[in-house]
């Protein structure tokens, strides 16, 4: 039997003073995080890392990616941060309590019907011939919607389901069984 553990990991805190910006770095409580992650996940036979494009993914992965030298790693638009916003025929799916927030939401981030989140599920929630273990390093609502996905929770329930900064969250797909939740939101290394 086939195993894929996907480790999914919400980078490390930004620095405030970068706001939501795409382009803001970590601040020192968030490369701190990063290190006791790469610390607490240092024995994981990893056969990849996959990280968001956004400044504070990257700098994430690069100090993570010190305690594994010799795991690859490399930017993966898959993982990039987007917010699940349900097309028009969709929209009776979501709480009506919750379109007002979705409309909300800035165009940049917005993945309409779930194409790119339903993509990287599909792409990594997959077993082959051998074990496989892989970290993403990603955002808030990509964990979600993978932990709403193994789940088999309503479309829209990745609402709500919050990740600390480099906490850890592990979803694993057998050969012979539906994908499962091991861990939600880790953070006993924090």
């Amino acid at each position: 039997m086939a195993r894929t553990r996907l480790y999914l990991v919400r980078h490390g805190e930004q620095d405030p003073a970068a706001g939501h910006a795409p382009d803001g770095g970590l601040s020192p409580l968030g490369r701190d995080q990063a290190d006791r992650l790469g610390r607490r996940i240092h024995a994981v036979p990893f056969s990849a890392i996959h990280h968001s494009p956004l400044a504070r993914a990257v700098q994430t992965a690069d100090i993570v990616g010190r305690h594994l030298p010799r795991v690859p790693r490399h930017e993966c638009d898959l993982v990039a941060d987007r917010t699940p916003v349900p097309s028009v025929a969709e929209r009776d799916r979501y709480p009506q309590r919750w379109h007002a927030w979705l409309d909300g939401v800035p165009d940049d981030e917005r993945d309409v019907s779930t194409a790119g989140l339903r993509t990287a599920v599909e792409h990594f929630g997959v077993t082959g011939d051998d074990d496989r273990h892989e970290l993403l390093i990603t955002h808030n609502f990509v964990i979600g919607w993978f932990v709403r996905h193994v789940l088999d929770a309503p479309v829209w329930r990745w609402i709500g389901l919050n990740q600390d900064n480099c906490a850890i969250t592990v979803v694993q797909w057998d050969s012979d069984r539906p994908p499962t939740l091991v861990s939600f939101n880790d953070t006993g290394h924090l």
